[in-house]
């Protein structure tokens, strides 16, 4: 039989999860230990009605968490669930900084090269965005003719539901714009010839 799930130990297991990818083994055993230090305060043995005492009174992460649990007890998991934010938080942080550092560096470093190369970049990124471009309005004339044939030979393509629908309205307010103009133009010409 296993224990209900813990919010508390989920969310370490994901930290842990995330610091695991970037292997830092000294933050993973940090937190392993505060996760089994704080948890050993308060967790009854299984079948027992007794809890166990900590065995170390003066350890102080067991002391500090004693503190936070004394404070907010009935927050712990919100608690280690902040913790596992800004654990995480700092590393993504931390990667961000340095892949932005390198990035720069990079193009500090690039830059003459970049400079020197120039003739060759800007008639190659015009050519590019040229057949790009190109090639982008031909797939879409040829797929506008496509789908036009086949819905003038019935075959249904997608969207001509919407077609049929948006004609058969256009074509009804045509009608009741007629009628509309019909009547209008009939009753001004009798206002016009009262006796006519």
């Amino acid at each position: 039989m296993h224990a209900p799930l813990n919010p508390k130990h989920v969310s370490i297991c994901f930290t842990l999860y995330l610091l695991s990818l970037f292997q830092s083994r000294y933050l993973i055993h940090l937190s392993f230990y505060l996760v089994m230090a704080s948890d050993i305060q308060h967790r009854p043995v299984y079948g027992s009605t007794t809890v166990p005492r900590s065995t170390n009174i003066n350890n102080p992460v067991a002391s500090f968490l004693r503190q936070l649990q004394s404070k907010a007890p009935n927050h712990s998991g919100q608690l280690f669930g902040l913790l596992a934010f800004f654990i995480s938080g700092g590393i993504l942080l931390l990667l961000t900084g340095i892949t932005v550092t390198a990035f720069v560096l990079g193009f500090i470093a690039f830059l003459p090269i970049i400079i020197i190369s120039s003739p060759i970049w800007i008639p190659l990124f015009l050519l590019v965005s040229g057949f790009l471009s190109l090639a982008g309005m031909v797939f879409g004339t040829a797929a506008l003719i496509s789908w036009t044939y086949r819905y003038f030979k019935g075959m249904h393509p997608v969207g001509s539901d919407q077609v049929d629908y948006a004609r058969s309205r256009i074509f009804d307010t045509a009608a009741h714009v007629k009628d509309y103009a019909g009547g209008y133009i009939h009753g001004k010409q009798k206002d016009a010839a009262p006796g006519a």
